[in-house]
């Protein structure tokens, strides 16, 4: 068994998956195998990727994205999973050798592997880091939780149940709080950029921005119940949260932006009396 599973779905995607691969390929940590869930490809895009143990593919048509990562949970042997989209990269060959780190240190001391340890995320198109909440509370599970390319959960958060295809949009988010308040899970989070992202996701779209503010509704209704969720919502518009995302989203002030998020976060880890899983 492999320490890690790194999950990767495609389709079409051409040299972009290569490069997805050979950024997990470069690492200095190599106790990993890579999971290639193909949708049915019809360019090169598969040709072009190395033929060795480390590397395995399978084609399976999937109803989208979650579902393709589900089929992927099931081929995986790995005792984290981290969940890539083409295009993304790991951000230096040192990753995975420094958040094993983590995780055995947490080990040593709890005496428990830790089921889900995140970090930092690159934004590509905006050349921006942008730093996690070092703690995850209700108004985190709300606002701001970790991206999955920056997550690495446990296999055994996936062994009772995967992503939920009824939220086509969000069952990732979905996903993390089900792991925060029905299973209470474990959470750690390293100091550490994870992954470069490349930006545009599913979630991103135009089309789907409508869909993905709907069912982060229901999903915080579900697990917060409708008072938390509506407290936050005033919260959020009381602070100017969707001028805040603009900036965040905008090239010019994203650095700007995300370094001041960043000193808060520091402050707020500092302080006493925050709530968190």
């Amino acid at each position: 068994m492999p320490f890690y599973s790194i999950i990767v779905v495609c389709l079409n995607s051409g040299g972009r998956l290569a490069d997805t691969v050979a950024s997990v390929r470069a690492q200095t940590c190599t106790d990993y195998e890579i999971i290639i869930k193909d949708g049915g490809s019809t360019d090169e895009s598969l040709k072009r990727l190395p033929q060795d143990e480390k590397t395995r593919v399978f084609c399976k048509k999937d109803s989208g994205i979650y579902d393709a990562m589900n089929q992927a949970v099931a081929e995986a042997r790995g005792s984290y999973l981290l969940f890539l989209n083409t295009g993304d990269s790991l951000y230096n060959d040192k990753v995975l050798e420094e958040i094993a780190i983590a995780i055995q240190t947490k080990n040593s001391i709890g005496n428990r592997m830790p089921d889900i340890v995140y970090g930092n995320l690159y934004h590509k198109a905006l050349d921006t880091v942008i730093h996690a909440s070092p703690q995850i509370n209700d108004f985190t599970c709300y606002r701001n939780v970790p991206c999955h390319q920056s997550c690495f959960y446990h296999r055994s958060l996936f062994a009772e149940r995967g992503y939920d295809l009824r939220y086509n949009v969000r069952a990732d988010y979905e996903h993390f709080l089900w792991c925060c308040y029905e299973k209470k899970a474990d959470i750690h989070y390293v100091p550490v950029i994870v992954a470069a992202y490349e930006g545009g996701g599913y979630s991103e779209t135009k089309e789907n921005r409508k869909l993905s503010a709907r069912q982060h509704r229901e999903i915080v209704v579900k697990y917060m119940r409708r008072g938390k969720a509506d407290r936050y919502r005033l919260i959020l518009l009381l602070t100017l949260a969707p001028l805040r995302s603009a900036l965040a989203q905008s090239k010019r002030f994203s650095g700007l932006y995300n370094g001041i998020k960043t000193a808060v976060y520091r402050l707020k880890n500092n302080s006493k009396g925050m709530d968190s899983f």
